[in-house]
């Protein structure tokens, strides 16, 4: 079935990721998942290869300011 299927956006080849479960366009640098076995080739559902990744997790919120660490007197 590989072979019938393009890129909707420049109707290239696209190339199989069985570990992600996407089909990879080179081109347009540009992911569409395969869900189910079923091709998702919706632009909307694409993943943008170009993108920074966001499996990092979130940093930790910052705790507040202890104002009594800050020396805010000035010398006259």
């Amino acid at each position: 079935m590989l072979e019938i299927l393009v890129c909707p956006i420049c109707k290239g080849k696209l190339e199989h990721d069985r570990t992600a479960h996407e089909l990879i366009c080179n081109a347009d640098k540009m992911a569409f998942p395969v869900r189910d076995g079923i091709p998702v080739m919706l632009i909307e559902q694409a993943r943008d290869l170009h993108a920074p990744t966001t499996d990092a997790a979130p940093s930790a919120p910052r705790p507040p300011a202890d104002d009594s660490t800050h020396n805010t007197s000035q010398s006259a």
